[in-house]
């Protein structure tokens, strides 16, 4: 198992701080197997098998990093670290199993492995197991962690159904991305400071900055999953091919009323995507497509306004490295 931080975060922040933050992240990944520790080898492969299989834990880096703004990485914040991953984690076994993803973090998604039915209940056990630690950081932190996952219900939910016809689809996917991935790497950042009892005058714009970020990170993920094969593990093509709406497409669906070419392509990607041959060949189009660009310039605005929600906290190296993570979220290709 492995656990790397984003190579930007490394390339620019403090050295120092660099190395007390990978220090404290193989504390959390101890808590992780601990969290998915189970008497049944079965329930114990199946729990363990997206912890194994490394990632960035960016939610947890977000969480050791505000809570420098405190007394830093205490044992409260090593707990809150592991509940905010073992949650992401828990929707990731249910994301796959709704988009029927082949892969993730480069390896075979946990329904492909053991079953649609195994991977659905093993990410309701890491939710259960993530609640039960949440217990031991008092009300605020269940609560929070508890209006956390409704929006993440809430944001999945909205995508399946979609935008409704007086409503814009674009605006409707940021809302959507806001609820499914903002709203806990926002909570992250708030249990940063709440756990490392920093200020509280900054959980507000920390809120903000983590809403935002998140909306970037996710329309990056939107600009993966056209861009060729690399080492995210993440198949080309796996959004489109499951009809899950991503920014590029919506673009372009927006274009296609006076485009002609764009509504060709829309229509191929409306088409039959089951050959890996013919699902290459659209990505490919729409990789090349205007729309890609500038899904990509919108990630950068989105995360251009959560580095401007930091202002209003203290200069200094915690700062620096929040910039940085921010910077390392659009610039990731990984």
């Amino acid at each position: 198992m492995s656990a790397k931080l984003p190579s930007q975060l490394k390339r620019f922040a403090d050295r120092a701080l660099l190395s007390q933050i990978e220090e404290n992240l193989e504390l959390v990944e101890v808590e992780l197997l601990e969290a998915t520790k189970h008497t049944d080898p079965v329930l114990q492969n199946a729990a363990r098998h997206l912890v194994e299989a490394g990632g960035k834990r960016v939610r947890p880096v977000l969480v050791l990093l505000t809570s420098l703004l405190g007394d830093g990485a205490t044992q409260r914040v090593i707990d809150a670290a592991a509940i905010v991953e073992l949650t992401h984690l828990a929707t990731l076994y249910h994301d796959d199993v709704m988009d029927d993803a082949p892969t993730r973090r480069g390896v075979p998604t946990a329904q492909n492995v053991f079953s649609n039915s195994i991977a659905i209940l093993i990410g309701d056990l890491l939710l259960a197991r993530a609640s039960i630690l949440s217990t031991q950081l008092g009300i605020e932190a269940i609560t929070m962690q508890a209006h956390t996952f409704e929006r993440l219900c809430i944001g999945q939910l909205n995508e399946t159904v979609g935008a409704r016809e007086s409503e814009d689809a674009i605006d409707h996917y940021i809302q959507v991305l806001a609820d499914k991935t903002g709203s806990l790497i926002a909570a992250s950042a708030k249990l940063g400071v709440m756990m490392g009892n920093a200020d509280p005058k900054y959980l507000e714009p920390l809120s903000e900055f983590g809403e935002k970020i998140g909306v970037a990170f996710q329309l990056i993920d939107d600009v993966i999953d056209i861009s060729e094969a690399g080492p995210s593990g993440k198949t080309p093509g796996t959004d489109l091919r499951a009809g899950v709406p991503t920014m590029p497409v919506l673009l372009l669906r927006k274009r296609a009323d006076s485009d002609p070419t764009a509504a060709a392509l829309i229509a191929e990607i409306d088409g039959d995507l089951s050959s890996d041959e013919r699902l290459a060949e659209v990505v490919a189009k729409l990789r090349n497509h205007p729309v890609a660009d500038e899904a990509f310039e919108a990630a950068k605005r989105w995360a251009d306004e959560a580095i401007e929600a930091l202002d209003a906290l203290p200069d200094g190296q915690t700062k620096r490295a929040l910039i940085h993570f921010a910077q390392a979220v659009v610039n990731r290709d990984n």
